[in-house]
Formats: C-alpha cells, sequence, structure tokens
C-alpha cells in the first residue's frame, strides 16, 4: 500500500468495504469512534484530539460571558467580524495555503512566526496538513478523512475520528510526515517519541505554545477593550473553531453534485464554489481543487480573495520571497469552457464519479 494509503489512523468501522466501496457508519458509531479517541485515560496517544476539542471548550464560558455580561451590538459585530473574516481568512492563509501546500515562502523565520500567531490559536497543524493531503489525493473517495459523502458527521467529527496520524508507521513513514510537515517550523518528535505520544508534535511544546498564544491575545485585546472584548473575540475564536468543521461537507456539495456550468471548473470531484466561504476566507474551494499549489483561488474580478491580498502583501514588503499563482493558468485554460482542456476535465470526472459527462456550454 501507498504512503497516502497508510497515513492516517483508521477508524475501527474502515474506510470501504470489501467491493471498494464507501462504508457510511451509523451515527452510533461516529460518536463511539469519537469519545473513545478523547479517552487520554485509555490511551496517552490521544492527547493531540483531546486538546484540539479542549481549546473548543475552554472558549465556552468567553461566549458565555459575552452573551449574559457584556452583550452589545458594537461587539456583536466585533465578534462577526472576528470569527468570519479574521478567523477564516488566518485558517486558509496559514493552515491551508502555506502549511499544507507550500503556495508562497517566508524570507525568514520571523515572519512565520508572525503569520502562524496572527490570531488566536485553535486548530493543531499537524491534524489539518498531513490528512489535507490525503483529502485531495482521495477527494470524495473511500479514504478521503472528510468525505461528504459519509454525511455531516461523518465531516464534523473528522479531526478526531479520521484525521490523526497512524499510531503504527514504520520509520520511513514517519520521515515521510517530518518531510511534510517541515516547513511549518514545528519541531517534531524523534521516531520514539512519536511512538510513545503517537503525533508529530511534543504534548509539551504544544501546551506551551497554546498558552503563550492565548495569554498574548487575551492580553492585547484587554487592553484595547478590557474584559468585554477579550471575552467577546475569544468567544469568537470557539465559535469559529466548530463552524469550520462544517465546511469540507458543505464545500463538496453535502457529497451530491452541486457543480454550475461557467463557475465550477474541477470536475475531478464534488467540490464547489460558495460566496460565503469565499467572501470571508478566500476560500474559493472548487477553484482551490483545481489548482492546489496556487497562493489565490479567487481567480473571476468577483471572487474577493482576502487570503491572497494578505500575501501579496507581504510580498511587496519583502517578507514573502515566492509564491505560486495559477491565475494566468486558470484564464488561458477555463476562460472558455468549451476549450479542449474543459472537455477532457468533464470526461474523466463522468467516469470517475460514475456519472453522465457534462454538456457543452
Amino acid at each position: 500500500m501507498s504512503f497516502i494509503d497508510v497515513v492516517l489512523r483508521v477508524p475501527s468501522y474502515g474506510w470501504q468495504d470489501h467491493e471498494g466501496n464507501l462504508v457510511k457508519p451509523s451515527v452510533k458509531q461516529l460518536f463511539s469512534e469519537f469519545f473513545q479517541r478523547l479517552n487520554v485515560f485509555r490511551d496517552k496517544r490521544n492527547w493531540l484530539t483531546v486538546l484540539s476539542w479542549g481549546k473548543v471548550v475552554c472558549m465556552v464560558p468567553f461566549l458565555l460571558l459575552f452573551i449574559s455580561k457584556f452583550f452589545t451590538v458594537p461587539l456583536l459585530i466585533a465578534a462577526f467580524i472576528y470569527s468570519m473574516f479574521v478567523m477564516g481568512t488566518h485558517g486558509t492563509i496559514w493552515h491551508h495555503r502555506y502549511c499544507t501546500h507550500g503556495a508562497y515562502k517566508f524570507r525568514n523565520h520571523f515572519w512565520r512566526f508572525f503569520t502562524q500567531n496572527l490570531t488566536i490559536s485553535m486548530i493543531p497543524e499537524e491534524i489539518y496538513v498531513v490528512s489535507h493531503h490525503v483529502h485531495h489525493a482521495k477527494s470524495d473517495r473511500p479514504g478521503d478523512p472528510y468525505n461528504a459523502e459519509g454525511g455531516f458527521l461523518y465531516c464534523f467529527l473528522a479531526d478526531v475520528n479520521h484525521q490523526p496520524i497512524s499510531l503504527s508507521l514504520d520509520e520511513a513513514q514517519y520521515s515521510r510526515v517530518k518531510s511534510l510537515m517541515k516547513h511549518t517550523g514545528l519541531v517534531p518528535n524523534t521516531f520514539q517519541q512519536y511512538k510513545s505520544w503517537g503525533s508529530y508534535q511534543h504534548p509539551r511544546r504544544a501546551l506551551v505554545s497554546w498558552v503563550l498564544n492565548w495569554s498574548f491575545w487575551y492580553l492585547i485585546f484587554f487592553l484595547l477593550g478590557g474584559h468585554a472584548l477579550s471575552c467577546t473575540l475569544f468567544g469568537a475564536a470557539g465559535f469559529w473553531a466548530v463552524g469550520v468543521r462544517t465546511f469540507n461537507y458543505e464545500g463538496h456539495g453535502k457529497g451530491e453534485d452541486k457543480q454550475r456550468p461557467g463557475i465550477d471548473f474541477n470536475h475531478a470531484d464534488r467540490s464547489i464554489n460558495q460566496l460565503w466561504p469565499g467572501i470571508v476566507a478566500g476560500e474559493w474551494h472548487n477553484n482551490h481543487h483545481l489548482f492546489p499549489k496556487s497562493a489565490r483561488s479567487g481567480f473571476k474580478p468577483y471572487q474577493i480573495d482576502f487570503a491572497w491580498y494578505y500575501i501579496k502583501f507581504l510580498h511587496i514588503l519583502g517578507a514573502v520571497t515566492s509564491y505560486n499563482d495559477a491565475k494566468k493558468m486558470f484564464d488561458t485554460r477555463y476562460s472558455n469552457p468549451k476549450n479542449e482542456v474543459y472537455e477532457n476535465a468533464a470526461t474523466v470526472a463522468a467516469v470517475r464519479l460514475n456519472a453522465k459527462p457534462a454538456k457543452n456550454h
């Protein structure tokens, strides 16, 4: 089996049946897997999934304080902007385009660290990056860690049930995990430490990073607007961290073919371009699947891409030394949907998804 087939921890219900079809677990199976993998007393190697959801749980008191004690319309607007635009765009800039796809390069470690900690830390890079490589290799097929055909909960609980790395990698396979994560700046475990903790990062480093990041941002927000602003924006970050877990279900048409002529040009999977995720986070998802290593995914005039604007701004400043931009390639290949490239893509997709070939538009 290839590395991409074994790098993630297989759920108890498996990825596929004996005929190669996606296993669609029941709600009971999904929650059973979820709580077993959150049981750090049963296996300390579950620590990373506990950390991931622990951050969300820690945000609940901040959200409740905002609602019960500090609620005002201006703070509600601040919460909306921070959760939707700031947290959403940062997730695209850091986790998606840099950590996973290496779509651009920083001049030095300072700018990488600056960008990494530009917002309140919520999602562990390790959980996101490795599994997202698998997602692109197996998009909408068995083995895709957040396959929308598995249903809403299949995607929503994926960071625990499907995204952690395998606990049984050999040394060569673990070295490949390190190569996928090296540019992120996270200090890796040795192979022996990985066998003990079941992760790329050591829990001590993750906890220190978490405490320092949250302490810094709480202090900054407090200096700007007291406990009211701090509680508001921390609660907003928690709200975003829950909402973002729904994205791949929505972004792949809820497991159905919802692609539209002249809007969605990648037919190799069910990814779709959506107006709201695109505007608030630069996440034009079908465009991204078309050119995953591009630092820009807003290719059409109306496709606002704040993540790209940030990357381009850092490039102007000299903080980013290079980036990949697929805009010209997109225009060349897909500005006319009747061209040969478009037709070939549609035909391949029809075979792969067992659907009828798309007609000329």
